[in-house]
């Protein structure tokens, strides 16, 4: 059966997954370390690429690739990277999101314009804060790309036309979901000036040719990728704990939520997919194990051993600043220290019950916009903790499924491959298997509304 190769190139690194385009079953995979931090030449991204897929593209038939979302990649009139792309997770330009909802007229303006309020993460918002702060970069730049489509166009050939898929198109700023199509006037609001943008592909699309003949499909951003490669459907929502947290769910409508919560993107399949994301995900435990001088495996066991509430002691864990609530310049807290629950339990249980209370936010506001949510599919590296899938149905509040470990990004970018391949209306279906663990909710609210209660005292919101 042919071979497919779903790429996904994510903040810390680059996943190469090879599968049987018929049944998704991967016969090989490999990866490779990004470096650090929150810009990266992309030219980082084409090694990592280069070092992972060794000797594993050699015999597919197409291949696609799944990235990180938003990144800023500038380019010249040759195609030469200008600087460095300013990811996702750069908080830099949280003001110059702020000035550009002011000047459009408030949130609902930019929900109405493009399904999505600006924030540090968005494209947009980066546009303005390199027109400002580094104007010689800026004469420079005669074009923009995501992450993902500057791989594709590598993969493509430098000569080749950009393009991206409607998924990452929808988190930019200057596309709208709703319309199916660019605002090149909010690309000219933010930068000054209107520059090239990649084409918009159809889902399923074709886009080129590898130098070897593979064909290139779309691609996608990875959130996108991810509900392909977990075969999302209606009622299921997914939170994902990885380096960030997201929560997303299919929809046959676009979502537009004036207070800005839910980004209303589209998907890799001509659906869409609300949005909620938070930056402080996996890294509030790691810096937790690290505080409380255990691993990953001696934090889960603290934990456990704690009661669900962790005694009234509450972490906020805005280790990182945050993106949702709009907290760039926040710092992580514990609230309601006694003398009678200041153990390591506590701390262990409260970091926890912290990183998943910001996103049961998050799935309560879906739900508040009448999005149906039947079941939770709890991935990420951080849904191995054993700890993290006894709390999560205490604080989501649902029915939660734990999936087998995969790849997932990776999974759909080679699912969305075997689409272009096939030539057919929709994805091949491919099978799952049977999820590692599954729990109803459990009724324990005190957990949330002590979060809750903690976020406004500090924080107003």
């Amino acid at each position: 059966m042919p071979l497919v190769a779903g790429i996904d190139s994510s903040t810390q690194s680059c996943k190469v997954v090879v599968c049987d385009s018929d049944s998704g079953e991967v016969v090989r995979e490999a990866r490779a370390p990004h470096p650090d931090g929150t810009e990266v030449h992309p030219e980082a991204w084409w090694s990592a690429l280069n070092q992972a897929s060794d000797g594993l593209l050699d015999e597919v038939a197409a291949v696609s690739v799944a990235g990180q979302q938003h990144g800023m990649v500038a380019v010249d009139e040759l195609g030469a990277v200008v600087r460095p792309a300013l990811l996702w997770n750069d908080t830099r330009s949280a003001g110059d999101a702020q000035d550009l909802i002011e000047e459009l007229g408030g949130p609902a303006a930019w929900v109405k314009a493009v399904d999505n309020v600006p924030n540090a993460s968005l494209t947009v918002s980066k546009l303005r804060w390199l027109a400002r702060n580094e104007p010689d970069h800026a004469a420079r730049t005669t074009g923009v790309m995501l992450p993902h489509d500057w791989l594709t166009w590598r993969l493509t050939g430098a000569g080749a036309e950009p393009t991206t898929d409607r998924g990452d198109a929808s988190g930019t700023g200057y596309w709208s979901a709703t319309e199916n199509a660019y605002r090149p006037e909010l690309l000219e609001r933010a930068f000054g000036r209107r520059i090239q943008v990649p084409r918009v592909a159809a889902p399923g699309e074709a886009v080129g040719r590898t130098p070897s003949g593979a064909l290139v499909a779309p691609g996608t951003g990875d959130n996108m990728g991810a509900a392909l490669g977990l075969g999302l459907g209606p009622g299921d929502a997914v939170v994902s704990l990885g380096t960030s947290g997201t929560v997303f769910a299919v929809s046959d409508g676009a979502t537009q939520d004036p207070d800005g919560i839910i980004c209303g993107f589209a998907d890799a399949t001509g659906r869409f997919l609300p949005l909620v994301c938070t930056l402080n995900a996996a890294r509030v435990l790691t810096a937790a194990a690290s505080m409380l001088d255990v691993d990953l495996a001696g934090l889960d066991a603290l934990a456990m051993a704690a009661e669900p509430g962790a005694e009234g002691v509450v972490l906020l864990p805005y280790l990182d600043g945050e993106r949702t609530p709009v907290l760039p310049d926040a710092a992580g807290s514990l609230h309601g220290l006694r003398r009678s629950n200041m153990r390591p339990e506590n701390i262990a249980r409260a970091a926890v019950e912290g990183m998943l209370c910001g996103l049961a936010d998050g799935l309560s506001a879906m739900t508040d916009t009448g999005i149906p949510v039947n079941r939770v599919l709890l991935v990420g590296g951080a849904a191995r903790s054993a700890a993290v899938r006894a709390v999560a149905p205490t604080v989501l509040g649902a029915r939660v499924v734990v999936p087998r470990p995969a790849e997932y990004v990776a999974l759909g970018a080679a699912r969305q491959a075997a689409w272009v391949l096939a030539g057919t209306a929709e994805p091949p279906v491919w099978d799952t298997g049977e999820p590692e663990a599954e729990a109803e909710a459990v009724d324990a609210p005190h957990v949330r509304d002590r979060y809750t209660k903690a976020r406004r005292a500090v924080h107003g919101v």
